[in-house]
């Protein structure tokens, strides 16, 4: 498959550039989506885990939608989470509102020291195929 048949989207949020990362990338039938915060179109991060978890995903979803693909498209997800006991228990309450069957997902979780920006308390990346 050429280089034609790759697309890489972003937010537009500054990190990109400084950074120098695509937000998302599709190649064939398969999008890998890069860690996602729990930021607003602002680049405002969410107060608390819960709320980060929950911007996160929606961000997903964005992301995803750009390509014609849903949650139901996941196949993996890796979260990064600076508390496990907090992050473990806001992936559990929340993982209907995230996936139509959540079992269909694999999904690692990893407690992590920290992340890119200060108050950062979850990212999470996927990979998503048609």
């Amino acid at each position: 498959m050429s280089e034609q048949n790759k697309k890489s989207i972003g937010f537009g949020m500054p990190w990109e550039e400084i950074y120098g990362y695509a937000q998302a990338v599709k190649k064939g039938n398969t999008v890998w989506v890069s860690g996602q915060l729990g930021h607003n179109e602002k680049g405002e991060l969410a107060e608390g885990m819960d709320a980060q978890m929950m911007q996160s995903y929606a961000n997903i979803k964005q992301l995803l939608s750009r390509f014609e693909m849903s949650m139901d498209h996941v196949v993996e997800e890796v979260i990064y989470v600076t508390d496990m006991a907090s992050g473990f228990e806001a992936r559990k309450k929340f993982k209907n509102d995230f996936y139509p069957d959540p079992l269909s997902v694999a999904s690692s979780i990893i407690g992590v020291s920290e992340l890119a920006l200060p108050g950062q308390f979850v990212e999470i990346k996927i990979i998503a195929s048609h």
